[in-house]
């Protein structure tokens, strides 16, 4: 149901509209003085009603005249960022930066800057990209990765920039519509979350990887287990190329989540396999597996039923021994994965506790860390590809997320950004100002799904030629070939180090090798985990 308390918004428009007409009358009634508010307010009625039929801005369309204000300010804002840089109050540069400069890509716009970084480049962790005197010139942005191992019979050729996981519930129907619709017009993948795949997905028709989470969402059993026969009815889906096994996010990882009833839409239900009325569950662990062999022999078994298409896991990294416990159980079982998505503790959400998102979980950088060396020292890296999420924004990002170990990147927040995300911290209420984080249907119809998705487009395929530009400044002909040493760091002595250096490959096998040194613990951590139990021995 519409959520009418929110017309409100429209009281402005109604407002001037109102005093148009009762300046005409008094025109005509009183005096001939009364034409000069009369043109005032026709001028502003007739910019409200052009407001709520043109498709570009959302905020326009759901606040006609008053949204003027937020264009009006924006206007400004350089002359407002270099007081608070002066004034050293500049507190959010990475919000505010990086949203203009997703603004900026996918409207097509000139993001070059001119008087240089704003960036403290003395700061300790500042880090940059080191280029060549002999750049290579890159004309071909497609950079693809192919992601299926041995065990793998429909290998997927992904983009190395792909829309991260994001629920249809969380978002809007028009919100995933215009998502999945710039997937498939820059052809790139686009993350279900764990609310399944809806009508609005596969209206969109662009390359969907199936995240199947503890609420078996699209896979559901009516008392909430895993049911077989439904998951393989949705990931036999053309469109699903990859299914990931959700175990944790990073904004609120080892914490489930509730979906009132109020709140539930038969579309929702429908695309949720759950019913009306009842709340809607999403338990904090799996009821499908429990030990490390378990959850390899659940995933064998969901390769089995999506016919061989290539799958997965996403976590944030707590207890490192735990993984290594599932990396044992891939070595036992002989079951590898396909991929794995290292989802940093930065990564955001709709609704999170204030703790979880600040401290629990295992920021991206570590955890993308982690997994690539703890895969190497098993000797299974070469078998399984790593994507990785966190604030994955800009080319830079990309690039020193591949140079530390991924092979792809996925991005929730650059893609709400291109949608016209503006950050209104308003996704919990269902009142977004844009119309992208809401099921009220009068709220969503701001967000025009033909003009969005484009700029969906636009931001992925400007973004990869950044990237692009990046790759080639640094000598190098594909992203891919990025490598630690190619990123340096300001320390905190303000000296300067190569990445390999603070974040090195550590060597291959070392971890099944009796006689290896012990690297930072991780030997005796190795020892201490378990295939058969995520418990530690004692």
């Amino acid at each position: 149901m519409p959520d009418f308390g929110s017309l409100t918004r429209f009281s402005t428009f109604a407002a001037v509209m109102a005093l148009a007409l009762i300046s005409l009358i008094l025109v005509f009634s009183w005096s001939g003085w009364f034409v000069l508010p009369f043109a005032v307010f026709a001028v502003l009625s007739g910019m409200g009603i052009y407001d709520v039929t043109q498709t570009r801005h959302s905020i326009l369309r759901n606040y006609p005249v008053l949204g003027h204000m937020r264009f009006f300010f924006e206007g400004i804002r350089p002359e407002i960022r270099q007081y608070l840089i002066e004034s050293d109050q500049d507190e959010e540069p990475f919000s505010r930066d990086n949203r203009s400069l997703v603004y900026q890509r996918a409207k097509g716009q000139e993001d070059a800057r001119p008087f240089g970084t704003r960036k403290r480049v003395y700061d300790a962790g500042y880090s940059w990209v080191t280029h060549s005197v002999m750049p290579v010139h890159i004309t071909d942005f497609d950079f693809r990765t192919t992601i299926g191992g041995p065990q793998c019979t429909k290998p997927y050729s992904a983009s190395l920039y792909n829309i991260s996981a994001m629920s249809f519930g969380s978002l809007s129907a028009n919100a995933i519509q215009a998502l999945n619709t710039g997937a498939k017009l820059g052809g790139f993948a686009h993350d279900t979350g764990e609310g399944s795949v809806s009508r609005y997905h596969k209206e969109g028709g662009g390359d969907l990887i199936y995240q199947l989470a503890s609420g078996y969402f699209g896979s559901r059993a009516a008392d909430g287990s895993f049911d077989p026969e439904k998951f393989k009815a949705t990931a036999s889906l053309d469109q699903v190329k990859m299914i990931e096994l959700k175990l944790s996010q990073g904004a609120k990882p080892g914490h489930g989540g509730l979906l009132p009833a109020s709140k539930i839409t038969e579309e929702i239900a429908e695309a949720r396999g759950v019913p009306m009325g009842l709340d809607c569950v999403s338990p904090a662990a799996h009821s499908a597996f429990s030990t490390p062999i378990e959850m390899m022999e659940f995933i064998g078994q969901l390769r089995e039923l999506a016919g061989g298409k290539p799958v997965g896991f996403k976590l944030c990294i707590g207890h490192r021994r735990e993984f290594m416990c599932i990396v044992k159980a891939m070595l036992k079982t002989g079951i590898v994965p396909d991929f794995i998505v290292v989802d940093g503790t930065e990564g955001g959400t709709g609704a999170a506790p204030v703790e979880f998102s600040n401290h629990v979980g295992m920021p991206m950088i570590e955890g993308l860390t982690f997994v690539h060396n703890t895969l190497r020292g098993a000797g299974l890296r070469n078998q399984v590809k790593i994507g990785t999420a966190g604030k994955v924004v800009s080319a830079f990002d990309i690039a020193r997320a591949l140079a530390l170990g991924a092979d792809w990147c996925n991005s929730a927040r650059g893609y709400m950004f291109a949608i016209g995300c503006i950050q209104a911290q308003a996704c919990h209420t269902n009142h977004c100002p844009v119309g992208v984080a809401t099921q009220d249907p009068i709220r969503m119809r701001a967000l025009n799904i033909e003009h969005k998705s484009q700029r969906v487009a636009r931001f992925h395929r400007n973004t990869m030629e950044a990237l692009g530009e990046m790759t080639g400044a640094a000598g190098l002909h594909h992203p891919g070939d990025f490598l630690p040493y190619h990123m340096m760091v300001r320390g905190g002595d303000r000296g300067m180090v190569e990445a390999s250096d603070v974040y090195a490959d550590l060597p291959e096998g070392y971890l099944l090798d009796d006689n290896a040194e012990d690297y930072l613990g991780n030997k005796s951590r190795w020892d201490r985990a378990q295939a058969e139990s995520f418990a530690r021995i004692t």
